[in-house]
């Protein structure tokens, strides 16, 4: 394809986003008329994102259940078209991280593609040594240039780590000044997010955190609803670690409903309010993962999944001291997990 024919591509996909976004995208500010599935509220739209359910988090703000992921995709062309390709399927919700080093091309494929800003949900986080009174603020505003916008809606504690209490009382100041929509923390344990949510004025709208068929996490999620705080889940599929794309029982379930195992995985998570957030370059893909809504898993299904569950992450141990300490370092920034 010559350098003309890829012009004309390339103007023809932002004038189709301009126009679904004109046929009735709606924005995140104005849901008052949206209807409710699974006691979430959802929008009206002309494309596969009408389908996806919005969620309340404890401050009243709106967040879709099904978002998409950017975690190692730091190439900013791949991260730009991806997310381009990603808008058109419908998708508004997007998920970054100083971390990934994907900021950067999230914002440049939002603002390629014509639609608003305010229909669009951006959550980031900021990287565990910037989680100190000291750092917070300018790594925000760093984060703000990267992504071509003057606020965030959701803005996480990427780790458990450094000084987060202080970091806290800053991102709070941000929310309090609408900078910030919504905060939340990323890998909290039950026993963190408790004593987070107690010594906090604000409490965290958002644990982000892992959860798929093999770790459950029965005592995270309960910690989490005493406190209205949302479970997002990462590594949805485990990371192909251990099989769980391939698992005999999730295959036979999937042929059940003539489905794949990754959509019946993101629809077992979102029966459970569980907000995912799969990861793609792929358009096919994107497409699979965000039809998940015309299914419902039964009782026998859900029991099967259950009995799954191996009790123990697939990544690392949050009492390993080598593994905190590399939270903590200049390592952390390029090393991928």
């Amino acid at each position: 394809m010559n350098s003309q024919n890829k012009t004309i591509l390339n103007n023809e996909r932002r004038e189709f986003l301009k126009n679904s976004a004109k046929l009735g995208v709606a924005t995140l500010g104005v849901l008052g008329s949206a209807h409710s599935l699974f006691g979430a509220d959802s929008v009206e739209a002309s494309n596969l994102g009408s389908a996806v359910p919005f969620v309340t988090l404890n401050n009243g703000v709106k967040m879709p259940m099904v978002g998409f992921g950017t975690f190692n995709m730091k190439d900013l062309k791949e991260v730009q078209t991806s997310v381009e390709s990603a808008l058109e399927v419908g998708y508004r919700h997007f998920d970054t991280a100083q971390r990934y080093g994907s900021e950067e091309g999230l914002g440049a494929g939002i603002k390629a593609s014509g639609v608003k800003r305010e229909e669009i949900f951006i959550t980031t986080k900021l990287l565990p040594r910037f989680a100190n009174e000291k750092d917070t603020l300018r790594a925000f505003e760093d984060s703000l240039k990267r992504l071509q916008t003057d606020y965030v809606d959701l803005f996480l504690l990427h780790w458990p780590v450094n000084d987060t209490y202080a970091a806290w009382r800053i991102m709070s100041r941000l929310q309090k000044e609408g900078r910030i929509k919504a905060l939340g923390v990323c890998n909290f344990t039950a026993d963190r997010l408790v004593d987070f949510c107690i010594n906090n004025e604000i409490k965290p709208a958002i644990n982000q955190a892992e959860f798929h068929p093999l770790y459950q996490r029965t005592a995270l999620q309960k910690a989490g609803e005493e406190y209205g705080v949302k479970l997002v889940s990462w590594s949805s599929f485990g990371r192909g670690r251990e099989g769980v794309l391939d698992n005999k029982e999730l295959a036979r379930i999937a042929k059940k409903y003539n489905k794949s195992v990754a959509q019946v995985v993101l629809r077992w998570l979102i029966e459970q309010d569980i907000i995912v957030m799969p990861k793609t370059t792929r358009k096919e893909r994107m497409i699979e993962n965000i039809s998940i809504f015309d299914f419902k898993l039964d009782e026998s299904d859900k029991t099967a999944i259950a009995k799954l569950d191996k009790g123990k992450s697939l990544f690392y141990d949050p009492q390993d001291v080598e593994r905190i300490k590399w939270f903590n370092s200049k390592e952390y920034d390029i090393i991928k997990l």
